[in-house]
């Protein structure tokens, strides 16, 4: 085998992940080399690393964020390792993914050269609740709930970056959320149309989320006075939320962009 490690390169509307078989990272430090990997200067350049393995019926993840941290499940993330799966699977059209945060099915819905569009099953939102912050400062209201991974939505912000820039790594860090959260921007444009600028938890602003765009379409289904079929606008693009009464559907997008090896 040639020298270093595999790598699959990925992205779901900017937000960007690498792909690395557990076969070639069995007893490596992890969050050690997610920060190597992922950094935008000194390595390959990702929003976080997931480590996968293929088996019989499913594929098996587990996935670090650029700062080395471990997360339970990313929605753009799974898409990503769904669209490797039907390019080392000719002809699958569902995809099963094992995730910490249970497993996640996806539906292949239509391909377009190298962008693969997928519907995933992303479970019952749990734990919605409003909250009361302090944080840079100031007292925020809020809307808290986990997808799988911890959300926190801010609805009647300014939906700028700045805004984004003060408020996500103080509420990231905030002590309500021990395992640190994502945060969300939000506003609700229409019943059916929600827009969100995003921080994700353990790497900063990004261009999309995928779990972010579930928990901003939950809290704005409950407490902003959308629908539960909504379009989450963010700057990558727009991805597609159900809530149904069995959970959580996201329609979007994935490529794969790159194939290579990580040099020691």
């Amino acid at each position: 085998m040639p020298n270093g490690i595999s790598v699959f390169k990925g992205h779901a509307y900017g937000n960007d992940f690498l792909l690395t078989p557990e076969s070639e990272v069995q007893g490596r430090d992890l969050p050690a080399l997610a920060r190597a990997m992922c950094h935008r200067q000194e390595g390959i350049g990702a929003d976080g690393l997931m480590i996968y393995a293929f088996g019989p019926s499913s594929v098996r993840m587990r996935l670090f964020n650029a700062d080395g941290s471990s997360s339970e499940v990313s929605g753009n993330g799974v898409r990503c390792l769904a669209a490797l799966a039907v390019r080392e699977r000719p002809g699958t059209t569902e995809v099963r993914i094992e995730t910490p945060a249970g497993p996640k099915v996806l539906q292949l819905q239509g391909q377009s050269g190298g962008v693969l569009t997928f519907r995933a099953s992303m479970g019952l939102p749990q734990n919605i609740r409003p909250v009361e912050l302090d944080a840079a400062g100031e007292r925020v209201q809020a809307v808290a709930l986990s997808v799988g991974n911890p959300q926190c939505v801010l609805f009647n912000q300014e939906l700028s970056e700045s805004r984004l820039h003060v408020l996500g790594p103080a509420i990231e860090r905030h002590p309500q959320f021990p395992n640190r959260t994502h945060v969300s921007l939000a506003g609700v444009e229409a019943p059916d149309r929600v827009r969100i600028l995003i921080w994700e938890r353990g790497v900063g602003p990004t261009q999309a989320s995928g779990t972010g765009a579930c928990g901003a379409a939950v809290a704005a289904a409950v407490y902003g006075g959308a629908s539960r079929d909504v379009e989450v606008i963010s700057p990558g693009g727009s991805q597609r939320v159900e809530w149904r009464e069995d959970g959580i559907y996201l329609t979007g997008w994935a490529t794969l962009v790159f194939e290579g090896r990580w040099l020691e």
